[in-house]
């Protein structure tokens, strides 16, 4: 009788929609998990530590790693899961980039520390205590994870075979990337496992858009009725769909959203925000004074261009070093 392939699942800074993901096969995971072996998935299995330690390096066929890296722990078990594996997948735009979590380091972990622990509205405590790595109770000595300066992606610290994108990325991709692993035809590794275009060239509104497209300021969704059959940015709305990857079966599109880009850069693309930028360069015809007024309704740059991808750009590249 052969041997199922043993897969991991594990979650480091997210918030689970990549676990979803999963969920999300349906009937198609009962057929799925009928070829595998899972031996660590801890948002739905009891798994310890202990079990995959007590594995043989590469025993493990694949490990799905979802979030970001924010903690020691986190660190420690991405290294030991890619010591076990024989291929590392980088699950999700947290992981890949570091998703919403890094844009916490726009900030400091003092900051973070002082406003979680000390001033949030619904912190009441006569102690002004916050997270510390080591404390002791009852004599017993109790080591928390570090938590570290600065929000890294997978790749920072572990060495990455694919990437799937996506906040969460849809179960279509992951039943494919499941498929090409158990058949072993995949591609060369460091590949993204998602088409390698930009969202705009298979979005059903791209017919809509003007041939020759300019903006004289850009709007709020919240401030526009928004008409659900013409171009986002024809209607002064942003949308990342020129700086975005395909893939995601146009999710935030049909909901008559525009994208907010949790798919990434395309392989052509270094900076996602960059590209953003440089598309809205050209498109808007305000200059000077009245460029200000043109952008008032981009009341978070940082937040927009880089929503999902300031870990791993070149805004965000410079913090880590040495930050841990």
């Amino acid at each position: 009788m052969s041997v199922k392939p043993k897969v991991a699942f594990y979650w480091c800074a997210s918030c689970g929609g990549c676990e979803e993901t999963v969920v999300d096969l349906q009937e198609a995971l009962i057929d799925v998990a009928s070829k595998i072996d899972i031996v660590l998935w801890p948002v739905a299995l009891d798994f310890k530590y202990s079990d995959v330690e007590a594995l043989a390096d590469g025993e493990i066929a694949v490990s799905f790693i979802n979030g970001a890296i924010r903690t020691s722990e986190q660190e420690h078990i991405a290294k030991l899961l890619r010591r076990k594996s024989g291929l590392v997948i980088a699950f999700g735009a947290c992981a890949m980039s570091g998703g919403i979590p890094a844009l916490a380091n726009l900030t400091t972990r003092k900051e973070i520390f002082r406003r979680s622990y000390l001033q949030s509205p619904t912190v009441r405590t006569r102690k002004k205590l916050v997270p510390s790595g080591l404390k002791t109770k009852n004599g017993v000595e109790l080591p928390l994870p570090e938590f570290y300066e600065t929000v890294h992606t997978l790749s920072d610290v572990v060495e990455v075979d694919y990437s799937i994108p996506g906040c969460p990325p849809t179960s279509d991709l992951l039943a494919g990337a499941v498929g090409k692993i158990l058949s072993g035809d995949l591609p060369k590794r460091g590949e993204v496992l998602a088409p390698k275009v930009a969202l705009c060239s298979s979005c059903d509104r791209n017919d809509s858009k003007p041939e020759e497209l300019t903006l004289e300021k850009l709007r709020r969704v919240v401030d526009t009725i928004v008409d659900p059959d013409l171009c986002f940015l024809a209607q002064g709305l942003l949308c990342m769909g020129p700086a975005t990857r395909d893939g995601c079966g146009q999710s935030c599109i049909n909901g008559n959203m525009p994208c907010s880009g949790c798919f990434g850069p395309t392989d052509a693309c270094r900076d996602q925000g960059g590209k953003m930028i440089a598309t809205l360069g050209g498109l808007l015809t305000a200059e000077g004074e009245d460029l200000d007024k043109a952008l008032e309704a981009l009341v978070d740059p940082a937040g927009t261009f880089y929503r999902y991808g300031m870990a791993s750009s070149m805004l965000g590249a410079a913090r880590k070093d040495g930050s841990k």
